[in-house]
């Protein structure tokens, strides 16, 4: 019954973009007592999956963690290795929350390399990326992701697609952040 509730914890989340007051609790767990929502939500506190803010109820990352199953081989088929752990996506992709959002790609540029139009890219703030990372650069006050170059010739920004060539500045190039993480649905 616990694995229920909060099964449906995380659809209301996702339909509401927020946590049910205890009032709503009630109802959605078809309880009648306030007293039990509040063990039931202690119980969550304890296990790390919400915690109060301002005496508001609030999603950790726990919350959104999803069971990591084992490990499983891309080449010749073999048992699938099973040991259930759980792990959010912030938690394997995200180094420093504070200095970490996300982008949708827009353009073939990167295509070479795996990185398609509609995918997320996670870009993590850094101001000093080096050779060969993909960053998100403005060249000439113009936004981009390309691949940083550094050579005896200079600083370039360089695609993953033949079709387009290298780039360089012509009054300015910034660093703005480095790609930490490419995400795609399929």
């Amino acid at each position: 019954m616990g694995n229920n509730r909060l099964s449906q914890l995380k659809k209301f989340y996702k339909k509401y973009k927020r946590l049910p007051s205890y009032s709503e609790m009630l109802a959605l767990f078809q309880l009648s007592s306030k007293n039990a929502i509040h063990k039931i939500v202690q119980k969550w506190a304890e296990e790390g999956l919400v915690q109060k803010i301002d005496n508001k109820l609030s999603p950790t990352s726990r919350f959104f963690a999803l069971p990591l199953m084992g490990l499983v081989k891309a080449g010749y088929p073999a048992s699938v290795e099973s040991t259930i752990d759980f792990m959010s996506l912030d938690e394997y992709l995200v180094d420093d929350p504070e200095d970490s959002f996300l982008l949708k790609v827009a353009g073939d540029s990167l295509m070479d390399i795996g990185i398609f139009p509609d995918d997320m890219v996670l870009i993590e703030r850094n101001l000093n990326a080096f050779s060969g990372e993909i960053v998100l650069a403005q060249i000439d006050r113009e936004w981009t992701l390309k691949i940083l170059r550094k050579t005896k010739q200079g600083i370039f920004l360089d695609s993953a697609n033949k079709k387009y060539p290298p780039f360089t500045a012509v009054e300015e190039l910034k660093i703005m952040g480095v790609v930490k993480a490419v995400i795609r649905k399929f």
